[in-house]
C-alpha cells in the first residue's frame, strides 16, 4: 500500500487543481455567455427550448435555456479536458514519476504484488486511435529494454490507467488497447484500488473534489449572466 502521506498528497492534489484551474476557468466560460456572439443559437430550436424549459418564450426564459445547458455541461466538461494534463501532472508529482522513458508512474500493484508500468489518461473516453499507437509504441520500447537487460517482464505489468469512469464505458479505442496489444486497462475504482490498496480512495477522491465546490456558490453570477443576457437586443428580437 501506498504511504499515507502519498494519498493525502494525491486528495490535496486534486483539490487544488479544481481550485485554481477548473473553478475559474468555469467561472469565466459562464460570464462569456452573457454575450450573444459567444453562443451558437439555434433559431428553430431556442424557443421551443425555452418553453420545455420554463412553459414560457420571453427573453428571460430563452436566456435560461441558452445558458443552463453550457453553464452546467458543454463548460465546464470542456475545461475539464483541456486541463487534463495539468492534472495528470500532479498525479506524477504525488506519486513520484517513472524514469522509464514513455511511461507516468511506476508502481507496485495492490492487488497482485507486480510492479506496473503505467500511462495515465483522464477519462473513458479522452484517447483516439493514435493514441492507442503511441501507448503500444511506448510499451513496446519498454519491452526491447527489458529484453536487451535479461530482465523478465510480464505483459500485464504495462497498463493503462484511467482515473475516472466505470470499465463499461471504455470506448473503442481502449479496448483495442486489451483487444489487440493485449494491455490490461484499469479504470476508476479499479487503477485507485491497484494504486493505493484502498476500495474506497476512489470515493475519497469524488469527496475531495466536492469539498471545493463549498467555496464557489455561484448561483448569483449564473443569474446575473442569465438576466444580461435576455437584456440583449439579439435575445429580445428572438423573443418577439
Amino acid at each position: 500500500m501506498i504511504e499515507e502521506f502519498k494519498k493525502e498528497r494525491i486528495l490535496e492534489a486534486a483539490k487544488n487543481w479544481f481550485r485554481e484551474v477548473i473553478a475559474p476557468n468555469h467561472i469565466q466560460n459562464t460570464v462569456k455567455c452573457s454575450d450573444p456572439k459567444e453562443l451558437k443559437i439555434n433559431p428553430f430550436l431556442v424557443k421551443y427550448l425555452a418553453r420545455f424549459l420554463t412553459g414560457k418564450t420571453d427573453a428571460l426564459s430563452i436566456a435560461k435555456a441558452l445558458i443552463l445547458p453550457r453553464a452546467l455541461g458543454t463548460s465546464i466538461t470542456t475545461s475539464f479536458g483541456e486541463n487534463a494534463q495539468k492534472f495528470l501532472g500532479e498525479i506524477r508529482s504525488s506519486i513520484g514519476g517513472s524514469t522509464t522513458s514513455g511511461i507516468d508512474i511506476e508502481f507496485v500493484d495492490q492487488i497482485d504484488g507486480k510492479k506496473k508500468y503505467c500511462q495515465l489518461k483522464l477519462g473513458p473516453t479522452t484517447i483516439n486511435k493514435d493514441d492507442v499507437e503511441t501507448i503500444n509504441q511506448h510499451f513496446a520500447s519498454i519491452k526491447r529494454l527489458a529484453q536487451k537487460n535479461h530482465l523478465p517482464l510480464d505483459i500485464n505489468q504495462m497498463i493503462v490507467g484511467v482515473l475516472y469512469g466505470e470499465r463499461s464505458d471504455l470506448s473503442a479505442n481502449y479496448k483495442n488497447i486489451e483487444k489487440k496489444h493485449h494491455y490490461p486497462v484499469y479504470a476508476g475504482k479499479e487503477f485507485w484500488e491497484r494504486l493505493t490498496g484502498s476500495d474506497q480512495f476512489y470515493n475519497d477522491l469524488g469527496t475531495a473534489i466536492s469539498e471545493v465546490a463549498l467555496e464557489f456558490d455561484s448561483s448569483h453570477l449564473l443569474d446575473d449572466t442569465i438576466k444580461k443576457l435576455a437584456e440583449t437586443s439579439e435575445i429580445k428580437n428572438i423573443a418577439d
